[in-house]
């Protein structure tokens, strides 16, 4: 079915769903009767509004865009895509009011979601689509999405999952890198990715997890937020823990892995204190460690791990991450002559 027609069926839809809202509420009240009203809607009367947010995402391969953005105040009613860096809204798409957007987004989530959302006024969480309507027959389309509020109204982010892992000799590292970050010849250790948002930090964990799971007999453990590339065992078990729904949080679903008798434990990203000191205490205990850090040097990244802790943990933060600390990458997206974009790392 072509965008033009999903729009068709949907502008009606949407106007009829926003006829039954209150005018006078706003902000978080307005979002919990919108949550409300479509909890009370059949599956079958809510299909439409589904589809057309799935048409929107479908574009995306097409278009080269690694994201897309719309709803709220500040996307002035459009839809945009970011493509090779740049982001542009499509004016093809259509544009929106506020109010339709908050009810096409609130629609695509399930009754805990639009809860947890209003409550947190932030939702991160992964989505899967099949490749057949875009004819990739034997793949998946996966994204990494975050709804939240934009002056009281809903915005959309969701960012395309590569559907193939990179192999890890494309990146180039060194021999004795790629030893440092092989369970074969290392066993245990802190290893950190780090760079700025959209610096491809996960793409290149995803390929050092593709290929300790394609070399040694061993059990893998993702704790991500959400879960993006999905990882089919090989020669490895592969356990993926999504905060909120597996786990409650990176500082819990690190800690229960020791339970879990895992060899290698990957962390999606180092926020917050609890977390920096879990994965200090799990690579401490014996085990190889995998993490992302949003630092843009490898130096800064040491500064950063110290600086977030305690005054008083802070020294014994330095020794513990003396001690496990095996290998940092700090990597950027550079744009190339030919309008695309290169991985620059350096490597401590």
């Amino acid at each position: 079915m072509s965008l033009d027609t999903l729009l068709a069926h949907a502008r009606p839809l949407l106007a009829a769903w926003n006829a039954q809202l209150p005018e006078s509420l706003l902000g978080v009240d307005r979002q919990s009767a919108i949550a409300r009203l479509i909890d009370g809607k059949t599956e079958a009367e809510r299909k439409p509004l589904r589809l057309l947010l799935e048409a929107l995402l479908y574009r995306m391969p097409g278009l080269s865009a690694s994201d897309i953005d719309f709803g709220g105040e500040g996307s002035r009613g459009l839809i945009w895509y970011r493509s090779q860096g740049n982001k542009r809204p499509d004016p093809t798409c259509g544009q929106f009011s506020r109010a339709e957007t908050d009810l096409m987004i609130q629609n695509f989530l399930m009754s805990r979601q639009r809860t947890t959302m209003v409550e947190d006024r932030n939702l991160d969480m992964s989505y899967t689509l099949p490749g057949e309507p875009i004819g990739l027959p034997n793949n998946i389309l996966r994204f990494r999405c975050d709804i939240y509020f934009d002056l009281g109204n809903l915005a959309f982010n969701a960012r395309a999952i590569n559907a193939q892992v990179r192999p890890i000799q494309s990146l180039e590292f060194h021999p004795n890198v790629l030893r440092s970050m092989s369970l074969i010849h290392e066993k245990r250790g802190l290893t950190l990715i780090t760079g700025i948002t959209g610096s491809g930090k996960s793409s290149t964990l995803d390929s050092i997890i593709d290929a300790n799971n394609r070399s040694i007999d061993s059990h893998i453990v993702i704790i991500g937020s959400p879960i993006e590339y999905i990882h089919q065992p090989v020669r490895c078990i592969l356990r993926h823990r999504e905060v909120g729904k597996d786990t409650r949080s990176f500082k819990h679903g690190t800690i229960e892995a020791l339970r879990q008798d895992p060899d290698i434990i990957v962390v999606g990203e180092m926020r917050d204190p609890e977390t920096i000191l879990a994965c200090l205490e799990v690579t401490d205990s014996g085990h190889k460690t995998f993490s992302t850090l949003h630092t843009s040097s490898a130096v800064e990244s040491i500064y950063r791990i110290i600086g977030e802790c305690p005054p008083i943990e802070q020294e014994r933060v330095r020794l513990r991450l003396a001690d496990v600390l095996s290998c940092v990458v700090s990597q950027k997206l550079v744009p190339t002559v030919d309008g695309k974009r290169c991985l620059a790392k350096e490597v401590m």
